[in-house]
């Protein structure tokens, strides 16, 4: 999943983007609300978070903007003001969870989880097709109950796959939910990491879930 963090504290911003990383989320965060504006018209995202207080364009007005747009991408208002005027100002404009600071990155976690479920396509944390299965918060894939030890990004690569199951996605949409703006690897790194989930997802198993589509991408298939 791919996450927008707009934050204008550049410690906090630089320890939000590493350590949602390393929870298996592609991370972009910039400190200014114009450039959050450039960022999201380039690119689609599963969640933002947003913090009031910022330069360029405050995150109320950018999640007014956005809303109006009828842009749904859930959102988290973080602030370091814990008025309730602001609370409700924020939900009536459309956001979904409200975060005061300083918090506990468990509890971003667990809301940005709860977010997340609000859509339809995130109903539930774990994905199942055929007998493969992904648990997003434990951050494991078993396949036949058999448990597969993934990397981060391969782990992100098939939790994509699988949410788009059925749908050939070429390797430039799975780059930009997997990768962020600092990725200069090329679309030959999207068929590295394909050939590694092919070896650790289907080899050994009658029946293969990932698949080439010549000149479209790929697409993991479910049915026989």
């Amino acid at each position: 999943m791919r996450l927008l963090v707009v934050e204008d504290e550049k410690d906090l911003r630089e320890i939000l983007k590493k350590r949602l990383t390393k929870e298996h989320y592609s991370v972009d965060a910039c400190g200014d609300g114009l450039e959050a504006m450039d960022y999201i018209a380039m690119t689609q995202y599963d969640g933002l978070l947003l913090d009031i207080m910022v330069p360029g364009k405050d995150g109320l007005a950018i999640l007014k903007e956005i809303r109006e747009q009828g842009d749904d991408t859930p959102v988290l208002m973080l602030t370091a003001r814990d008025g309730i005027e602001d609370r409700v100002k924020g939900l009536d404009l459309g956001a979904d969870d409200y975060l005061v600071k300083p918090f506990a990155f468990d509890e971003l976690l667990a809301r940005i989880r709860v977010m997340m479920r609000r859509k339809p396509k995130f109903t539930s944390n774990r994905l199942t097709v055929a007998d493969l299965v992904l648990d997003r918060d434990m951050k494991r894939v078993w396949r036949a109950e058999k448990e597969i030890k993934l990397s981060s990004k391969e782990f992100m690569v098939l939790e994509y796959l699988m949410r788009n199951q059925n749908i050939v996605l070429s390797r430039s949409q799975i780059e930009q939910n997997v990768w962020d703006f600092d990725f200069e690897g090329g679309s030959n790194v999207i068929d590295v990491y394909i050939r590694y989930l092919r070896k650790k997802i289907d080899e050994g198993f009658d029946r293969r879930l990932i698949h080439t589509v010549r000149g479209a991408g790929y697409v993991l298939r479910g049915e026989s």
